[in-house]
């Protein structure tokens, strides 16, 4: 199943967040945060936990209090994925979580006070091997620059970024990524294409409160879908008003469908008419759930009949297209193999499936290319 992607990526330094490299030439990193309160540790744990099986490479937790860091602290202890502190205002949080293990801190510098306690948490940072995200907001925007620009505008996130980063390079800290943040597509849009031409520091993308889970997914695969076809963006988030592991899901939907990463079954289907040899809506629905396990990077055609069905399926690793009688042809590998009855089609896929990314984790098999040359 290869599929390369066209798109050329901006050059970004590359930093680390823990384990996971974020900029230069390194996969472009999923990025998902808790909804739990923090301070129970237990439920924040189990989150976690739950965002990770989704594929995350990295997680926020907001820290908005002394308590909530010493939670922070015990959270870490029984997490491996790297965690990004949310801090704001109080300037002791970050040297507390700092000290705890944090990977990142969350922070605007300039709302952590004056210079001495921007040094402060620099010098934090670079003690115990923290990253630094500056977040910027439309939302949150400084009042001169509201003043300046009269509203939330793209060159108005774009020199709060900027002064930002002078604070943390004014204290030789360069290991930050950066985010200009919106609601608005355009705005943040905008924003990040020109930050993109100023800095060469990595960016994470994320429109901000972008809504439910489908107005929220349409309006962020604009949004950070168009960056991402330009190139830019090294870490991202979908903020939606969903559970967490859904964000996670359909970020790496963006990215299978850019062809900037591969994690899992790539689903192809047909939106179903009154041709379907089975019921494709309800039969997607399933295989999708049944198969949220497979973490192994391959293909799956789903189509109701032979009009579209065959040459889709001649693309995937398993296809099924529907039939009469309830019999269903079966392809593998792109193709034709056996027939299915309707009754028995859902182990079966599923079955083949698990098989076909048990052969490739085991490297027995690979992914089907249906571009590659025929072997002599």
């Amino acid at each position: 199943m290869k599929q390369d992607s066209p798109i050329t990526r901006r050059k970004s330094r590359q930093i680390m967040v823990g384990n996971v490299p974020v900029g230069g030439d390194a996969p472009i990193a999923v990025q998902s945060m808790t909804n739990t309160n923090t301070c129970d540790v237990d439920a924040t744990v189990t989150q976690i936990k739950a965002i990770q099986e989704a594929g995350a490479d990295i997680v926020r937790v907001s820290v908005p209090s002394m308590e909530a860091a010493e939670a922070f602290g015990k959270i870490r202890q029984q997490v491996s994925l790297p965690l990004v502190a949310d801090i704001h205002f109080d300037y002791k949080i970050a040297l507390r979580v700092a000290e705890l293990g944090v990977d990142c801190l969350r922070i605007n510098p300039g709302n952590i006070g004056s210079s001495e306690r921007v040094a402060e948490v620099v010098r934090a940072a670079k003690a115990n091997g923290c990253a630094i995200r500056i977040g910027v907001n439309a939302g949150s925007l400084e009042k001169d620059l509201l003043e300046k620009y009269g509203e939330p505008c793209p060159e108005a996130l774009i020199e709060s970024a900027l002064d930002h980063i002078k604070l943390l390079q004014d204290h030789d800290f360069h290991e930050y990524k950066v985010a200009v943040k919106a609601s608005d597509v355009f705005l943040a849009v905008a924003a990040y294409h020109g930050l993109a031409e100023a800095v060469d520091c990595p960016l994470h993308l994320g429109i901000t409160e972008a809504g439910g889970l489908i107005g929220g997914t349409v309006k962020s695969s604009i949004g950070i879908g168009s960056l991402l076809w330009a190139g830019i963006g090294d870490t991202i988030r979908v903020s939606l008003s969903a559970e967490p592991e859904q964000e996670v899901r359909v970020g790496f939907e963006m990215l299978k469908a850019l062809g900037l990463r591969t994690r899992g079954v790539r689903v192809v289907s047909c939106p179903s008419c009154s041709r379907q040899g089975f019921d494709v809506i309800r039969t997607v629905e399933a295989l999708e759930a049944r198969l949220e396990h497979i973490k192994t990077p391959m293909s799956l055609s789903v189509l109701g009949c032979v009009v579209n069905g065959p040459g889709e399926a001649r693309e995937t690793d398993i296809g099924i297209t529907g039939g009469g009688a309830g019999k269903h042809m079966v392809y593998l590998s792109g193709v034709t193999d056996h027939h299915v009855q309707s009754e028995d089609m859902l182990d079966h896929i599923v079955k083949l499936v698990e098989e076909k990314a048990a052969q490739i984790e085991a490297g027995t098999a690979t992914a089907f290319d249906p571009h590659a040359e025929a072997a002599e």
